[in-house]
């Protein structure tokens, strides 16, 4: 795990990794099958490809709703602005020239088996954390600080469960 940057404005990140015993084909399905990302996370409650009938790639958009105890809930659209199968599925929340946030799967070929990573960064773009940062100013560090940990811990557990699915050979 790393995080970097204590202000909003700095764009801070978040990565995880796992090493996982199957080929990178077999975790490329599982990463980019969005409908399957809610089983494996507690926030996102459901997501789904603004246009089912074709096959995703750069420029695609998807739907994602999300339930947070302090935020609420809410629903983003997404853009995909890297989608390079087996290797790269990144996308950016809401508006891709200033999101509130990219995210991004990194699929390598490493020692037999494949290297995963998710790595998000937050910003530049406003986001439902913009306005608690508003309304407290004075603790945007201790907000960004607590954020940036609930995604290190999410991401944690989403590539475990991408692992075990993967070695599993199930869904």
């Amino acid at each position: 795990m790393e995080w970097t940057g204590a202000k909003y404005a700095d764009g801070p990140t978040a990565q995880a990794e796992i090493w996982i015993d199957a080929t990178p084909e077999a975790v490329w399905a599982l990463v980019s099958d969005i409908g399957l990302m809610p089983e494996m996370s507690a926030e996102l409650q459901s997501a789904h490809w603004m246009r089912p009938d074709t096959p995703p790639g750069v420029g695609s958009t998807f739907v994602g709703t999300s339930r947070h105890e302090a935020l609420g809930e809410w629903s983003t659209t997404s853009h995909v602005v890297q989608w390079d199968p087996p290797h790269v599925f990144a996308w950016s929340v809401s508006d891709p020239e200033n999101p509130s946030a990219t995210w991004r799967f990194t699929v390598e070929s490493a020692d037999g088996g494949t290297t995963l990573r998710q790595w998000v960064r937050m910003g530049p773009g406003r986001s439902g954390l913009s306005i608690a940062i508003e309304a407290m100013p004075e603790k945007e560090e201790k907000i960004v600080f607590v954020r940036m940990r609930e995604f290190e811990a999410a991401m944690q557990a989403v590539v475990a469960d991408i692992k075990r699915r993967a070695e599993e050979g199930t869904r």
